[in-house]
């Protein structure tokens, strides 16, 4: 994963973080944005190969779909917690193609109207960060699994994007 992070994080990148905090593991995108924010702020840019634009979308990434194409990125990371069928906190780099399979969301749009808003306006290279939730029941606390895998997915992100 480190490694696919490496090839991926070149040239400019926007970070996207979709989910509802209100949810329980729904809110792994946006949680894993704020600790990666904080994580870049703590080493400075001169640290840095590349900032990301990272971006908390909560859960209608559509608001932000303009912001996001003015910014003609090269590659966009969309993190998301998405029924994979897979063990808590298990997670894949996923395609278009894959998302419209599990048909799981949570969010007013669905993340293939978004990703199709973003591969028309952009010539980015799109990819979404698929993390199996544990509950996404309303008013429940984020799974001690998926607080353990934000730890470990914005450490690998940063040592991605570190010189």
């Amino acid at each position: 994963m480190k490694s696919f992070f490496k090839n991926i994080f070149k040239g400019k990148l926007v970070i996207i973080g979709v989910g509802n905090t209100l949810r329980g593991d729904d809110g792994f995108g946006p949680a894993l944005i704020e600790r990666l924010k904080k994580e870049i702020e703590e080493k400075g840019d001169r640290q840095l190969m590349s900032v990301p634009l990272l971006i908390d979308t909560g859960s209608a990434p559509e608001n932000y779909a303009g912001k996001i194409a003015k910014e003609k990125p090269d590659n966009i990371l969309i993190v998301d917690a998405i029924d994979l069928g897979l063990k808590s906190g298990e997670y894949e780099i996923l395609k278009k193609t894959d998302i419209a399979e599990t048909g799981f969301t949570t969010h007013n749009m669905s993340l293939n109207m978004f990703i199709e808003f973003l591969e028309k306006e952009t010539e980015a290279n799109i990819f979404i960060l698929g993390v199996q939730p544990e509950n996404v029941n309303f008013a429940v606390e984020m799974s001690e699994c998926l607080k353990e895998k934000i730890i470990v997915i914005s450490d690998m992100i940063i040592e991605a994007i570190c010189l």
